[in-house]
């Protein structure tokens, strides 16, 4: 696991009406503050990556469908500099993944639906704050094509 990433269970409050999916408040252990909150919306297939904050935290949670999440460690000073790591989120696997400043990241949908990742961001959007990066780089050690076995 990379320094500094977290990753929260999240409750899920269903009844036959349908069901609540609890995120982020600001009484959790893990909140830092509100920026904004949005939406990244994906066919299946669809690569978004890599992308690096230079001060912003997300949180990110996939509300509808599933995204493999992968995470890159390119800080100098970190312990887990260079490790790349995968996280399977989604309607099978709820969860919140805290993203400090600093790691690169990105995600694929996956399955038979739109993706829609809701991230709770701590600062708002600042096109100054963000790195894009090519998602076939060969400056970070990932591919994004499916792996069989």
């Amino acid at each position: 696991m990379i320094d500094g990433v977290k990753i929260i269970p999240l409750k899920q409050i269903a009844d036959e009406r349908g069901k609540v999916m609890q995120m982020l408040k600001a009484t959790d252990p893990h909140f830092v503050r509100f920026g904004e909150i949005y939406f990244s919306c994906a066919w299946p297939g669809t690569i978004k990556a890599w992308h690096l904050h230079k001060s912003m935290t997300l949180n990110n949670a996939v509300i509808v469908g599933r995204a493999k999440l992968v995470l890159y460690d390119g800080r100098p000073q970190s312990p887990t500099r260079g490790q790349v790591q995968e996280i399977f989120l989604g309607e099978d696997n709820y969860v919140l993944v805290q993203i400090p400043p600093g790691i690169t990241n990105g995600y694929k949908a996956y399955g038979d639906r739109m993706v829609v990742l809701a991230n709770c961001a701590t600062e708002p959007h600042d096109p100054n704050e963000i790195v894009h990066i090519d998602p076939f780089t060969s400056d970070i050690p990932y591919r994004w094509e499916l792996r069989h076995g």
